[in-house]
This record gives structure tokens, sequence and C-alpha cells, in this order.
């Protein structure tokens, strides 16, 4: 089994494709939405995504950075190079597609002031340390996210005082939306939302959310959120309209006895959350 091309071809079909429920929710938004220049812009990313899907292009400029999620077996043995041959797929994927030269050359100091300038190879864009879990089984499931920068300037992870009511914790959240969505530019959106105890948890599940939500599945809060969001008339690309959001994508995870709750939130642009997997059964040394 050729590990390296399995996670190249997700690489690029998690760039140059929408997904079946994304694909459902846009044609459901061009029938609902009331504003006559919204529903033109909700046709042209249909378009755009027949396009970039039938030719293999990126389905927008900035091609994101690459996170990838993996869940391993309890039965499985993974065999020898296996979390290298991710990474070499990874750079296969994004030297094919190809990606937008966007690593930073440089020292830590460097990198950061962005004084030396960039690579042009694509596949010199390092991914962030894997996330590795385990479930039950003998599979291995690897889920890969290509992540673009706007979303990410209007993400916001921090604390929130919940004072027993859940819906104080989601209130202070579709503050924060209503707030980034409007200055985001890039809608009808997704917002990815993660509850943990720690930065490092809220962070995950809302990589979780991401990796696992479906716009045809979703939960009373998943709709409550989206319904709201829907009724700020900010519209595609903020030109005003009845579809904001397509859809929410929300992970809770356990909590602990504590007066804070600690959110993660991040808008998915209109062509995100970009993804695809790779499940592999009995994937033993």
């Amino acid at each position: 089994m050729d590990l390296i091309n399995l996670v190249k071809d997700a690489v690029i079909d998690a760039s140059t494709n929408f997904r079946e429920d994304q694909l459902t929710a846009y044609k459901n938004a061009v029938k609902t939405e009331t504003n006559p220049n919204a529903r033109w812009v909700l046709e042209l990313l249909l378009k755009n995504a027949e396009i970039a899907s039938t030719n293999k292009v990126p389905l927008c400029d900035d091609t994101g950075v690459p996170h990838v999620l993996i869940e391993v077996g309890r039965e499985v043995n993974l065999a020898p190079g296996f979390f290298e041959d991710i990474t070499k797929g990874i750079e296969a994927g994004l030297k094919e597609l190809p990606a937008r030269p966007m690593a930073v050359k440089g020292n830590s100091i460097e990198r950061i002031e962005q004084s030396q300038g960039l690579y042009n190879q694509p596949e010199m864009l390092p991914a962030p340390p894997f996330s590795v879990t385990g479930i039950k089984g003998d599979v291995v499931k690897i889920h890969v996210l290509m992540l673009g920068g706007g979303p990410e300037i209007r993400a916001h992870t921090y604390k929130v005082f919940h004072k027993r009511d859940h819906r104080k914790v989601f209130l202070e959240v579709l503050t924060w939306l209503r707030s980034e969505i409007a200055m985001l530019g890039c809608t009808p959106c997704i917002p990815a939302i993660g509850i943990g105890r720690t930065h490092f948890e809220a962070s995950s599940l809302m990589l979780k959310a991401m990796a696992y939500g479906n716009l045809n599945i979703q939960s009373e809060l998943e709709n409550c959120m989206t319904g709201k969001l829907n009724n700020t008339n900010i519209g595609s690309l903020g030109i005003g309209g009845s579809v904001t959001a397509l859809g929410s994508f929300i992970e809770v995870g356990p909590q602990r006895a504590s007066g804070v709750r600690v959110v993660s939130m991040r808008p998915c642009c209109c062509v995100e959350p970009r993804r695809s997997t790779v499940q592999l059964s009995k994937f033993l040394e």
C-alpha cells in the first residue's frame, strides 16, 4: 500500500473539491437567499467549485497550511516509516497541486520578521505537528485539513465564565462571531467551535469539529448558532443577505469543575473546511 500517494491525493482532493454536504448546502442556500446579488455570489462559488474539481486546481488562491489528524486503532501496529511517509505525501501533494509558496526562510527571528523572504517551492511548507489519538478497532484514519489565513486571522481562543448556563458560553461565542465574520469577507462561513478544559484541548476539539462536521447532520446547538448568524444579514462577501452561515460545527469535550470554559472559535471561509480523509484497514506491520 503506497501511503505516500494516498496522502498526496488527499491533499489534492481537499484543496480542489467541495464535500457532498458542502455542495448540498450551497444549492440550498441559492434557493433560500433573498438578496439577488448575494444569490449571484453563491452561484459563482458553486461554479468556482465545479471548475476547481474538473480541472484539479485549488478552490482558492490561499491554498492553506496542511494540518493532519490521525486516529489509530488500538489493534493496529503501524508499519515502519508511517509518519515519515505521511510527511512525504504532504510534500508531494503541495508540489503537485501546486500550493502557493508560503514557507518563510530564516532562523526564529528572521521567520517572525519575514526578513529573508520565502521559499519558491510549495513543498517547503511544513505541516504543524500531527495530532494522534487512539480509537477502537483495526483501522487508521488520516484527516487532512487545508487551513487558509483569513479564518485564522479571525479565530479566537479564550476563557468564558459560564455561570452554570450553556447559553452564556454560546452568547459569548456569538458575540465574537458577529464581529469577526463581518470582517472576514469570504462568506458564507461555517464556524468551527471547540469547548474544552485547556486552550490546547479546545483548539484540538475545534480541529476535530472541522474533520468530522457534517452540514447534513446538525445538532440543536449547531442549528441555533447558524440561525442566529443568518439573522445578522451579513450575507455572502459581506454584501448583505439571508445566508451568512451554511451551518456550524461544534465539539464539546470533557469539562473540569470550574467556573471557566475554554472556547476555540474559527470562522471557516466560503471554501472551508477543506478536508479529505484516508482510511486504512489492517495497516499492520
